[in-house]
């Protein structure tokens, strides 16, 4: 399944019904009967040796109120909403619904909302969780001045801005403890147009108020993947963030095996996270400490609903000899 002593984050379950409205075929962690059912999946992980985090999120205003949902377009973030949805196989998928604004008095309700399916993803087995803060989806969408036009205590400043996801923080350190939790960023990003006219500031806003809380690790995105699955020059460097932060910093973003390593070697990672290239190639691990080819990633195979086209029929190296 995966390599022995890998760190497999998991993306993403929806924190609850409400998150439901973004893709169709979507996963949770809110029910009981969904706890259930991870369970033999978090158990298989952990027969392989490894580490298994799952991400929590909610997608905000990325959301299409035409796919099933309890709740449907209650918990959204702003008036206008994207123009299209774009998966990263290039498949456009329907317009996203005109979405409405949070509420003050709603948003502690969301907050409760992750701290139940952190506890849920402990319950289920979970070594931790890692709060999807990135991408585009609701606490991204806060914490980007292109998008939050609030005027209360949740939008204009920076500290309003990041307020409701370092809120998500604390109270997720407060149900699992900070050993089990780390956060996923992407300041310099652009997806789903959540971009911010000062990413470097936020960036290091976040990784400096998440220092209080003594999380396990932070995930950042790197500047050069602006957009979804495209690796473009950039200015910008995570460094910064790195040097600022005081757990083990992951990053993620556009890595080979070369360029992975020289990353960790020159002090600019803890560690580097790597998902299309995992996907195609199961025993990844394996194949980089041996030097072996890598099997092609199928993009055209990106969250298809068939659980088994491009998600389990990538062959181990020992089946290509």
């Amino acid at each position: 399944m995966l390599e022995p002593a890998s760190l497999l984050s998991l993306h993403t379950r929806w924190a609850s019904s409400s998150s439901l409205t973004g893709y169709p075929q979507t996963l949770g962690i809110w029910t009981k009967e969904q706890v259930e059912a991870w369970k033999p999946i978090v158990d298989a992980v952990h027969a392989k040796g490894g580490i298994f985090f799952s991400h929590i999120g909610h997608v905000g205003r990325v959301s299409n109120t035409e796919f099933p949902a309890k709740r449907a377009s209650s918990n959204l973030l702003y008036r206008q909403a994207v123009d299209t949805q774009t998966q990263s196989n290039g498949i456009d998928v329907a317009q996203f619904s005109t979405p409405r604004r949070l509420t003050t008095e709603e948003i502690p309700l969301v907050v409760n909302d992750f701290r139940l399916a952190a506890r849920n993803a402990i319950e289920a087995g979970f070594d931790g969780i890692e709060i999807h803060g990135a991408r585009g989806y609701l606490l991204d969408q806060f914490m980007k001045d292109h998008v939050n036009d609030r005027t209360d205590k949740y939008g204009g400043s920076l500290e309003n801005r990041c307020r409701f996801p370092l809120e998500v923080v604390e109270a997720i350190v407060d149900e699992i403890g900070a050993d089990k939790l780390g956060i996923g960023l992407s300041p310099f990003a652009d997806y789903a147009e959540a971009g911010d006219s000062n990413p470097e500031a936020l960036g290091l806003y976040m990784v400096e108020s998440l220092n209080k809380y003594g999380l396990v690790y932070c995930h950042m995105v790197e500047p050069r993947m602006k957009t979804v699955g495209e690796k473009c020059e950039s200015p910008h460097s995570l460094l910064p963030m790195r040097k600022a932060f005081r757990g083990t910093f992951i990053v993620a973003g556009g890595y080979d095996r070369e360029d992975g390593n020289n990353a960790v070697a020159e002090n600019r990672a803890d560690l580097v996270a790597y998902g299309r290239v995992f996907l195609a190639n199961p025993d990844l691990p394996k194949r980089f400490a041996l030097h072996a080819p890598l099997n092609k990633y199928n993009k055209e195979a990106f969250y298809i609903p068939d659980p088994v086209l491009g998600y389990i029929d990538y062959p181990f190296l020992e089946d290509t000899d």
